[in-house]
């Protein structure tokens, strides 16, 4: 048989394609065999009982190591009084109170010239300064006394918090024990605290002087009247119950 130059003989044989699925036959090998074994484990791991607090640890310890920069913050009070250690006692309804004083004060003819007077979150008690000491005196009179021990037995009995507050007039005090009127409010507020406490009344209450420092927003009258109701002491019985 004679070939022509250049003429090709094709007889159905691919050497290239034979060696091409020859290399991939391995695959199909090695697929079977990682299925075999994942099938395996998974048995395997059917069989088993995980232990939760060992497992909490492996997940613990891999959230630690794959988020590094996350911290856990704990919060911690910082005031010196929080929710869970701040506790006030029950206090008394206000109107009630002024219900029961409206009584105590028909039995004293001092206490007839207080003013008792609600206001929005406080029950206030005026007592006039000439009827409990004498002029520039920070001193309780002897009736002054009786009369405070009155006042005195029917707030022992009120856990509220209390606020006694010093005013005086513009004139300049003079006394050995002050050297202003600022002292000599305080020391009038302070008096009448102490008078409270000969009765009975042991609750802690706040007391302030404010001097003259209120008198230009008193009601618009002659000066002799304006500086008589200047020289007081008020008493203020707050809404809130005082700390425990």
């Amino acid at each position: 048989m004679m070939i022509g130059r250049g003429s090709q003989v094709n007889n159905g044989f691919n050497p290239s394609k034979k060696a091409e699925e020859a290399k991939g036959a391995w695959m199909v090998t090695f697929t079977d065999l990682v299925s075999l074994m994942l099938t395996f484990f998974v048995m395997l791991f059917s069989m088993t009982t995980v232990q939760v607090d060992k497992w909490e640890a492996i997940t613990d310890s891999l959230s630690t190591t794959l988020n590094p920069a996350k911290k856990e913050t704990v919060a911690s009070a910082t005031a010196d009084y929080n929710i869970s250690t701040v506790f006030r006692k029950r206090a008394i309804n206000l109107e009630y109170l002024q219900a029961v004083l409206a009584e105590k004060v028909e039995q004293d003819d001092l206490l007839q010239r207080a003013m008792i007077q609600m206001l929005d979150d406080r029950l206030l008690i005026s007592l006039p300064g000439d009827l409990l000491f004498t002029k520039g005196s920070k001193n309780l009179s002897t009736r002054a006394q009786e009369t405070m021990l009155k006042l005195g037995d029917v707030l022992r009995h009120v856990s509220n918090q209390i606020v006694i507050t010093g005013h005086t007039d513009p004139e300049p005090a003079s006394g050995q024990d002050y050297a202003s009127n600022w002292e000599l409010s305080l020391f009038r507020a302070i008096a009448v605290g102490n008078a409270l406490r000969k009765s009975g009344f042991e609750q802690e209450f706040l007391a302030y002087g404010y001097g003259d420092s209120g008198f230009d927003q008193l009601p618009d009258l002659p000066l002799e009247q304006k500086n008589t109701l200047a020289r007081r002491v008020d008493i203020l019985v707050l809404q809130t119950g005082v700390l425990k």
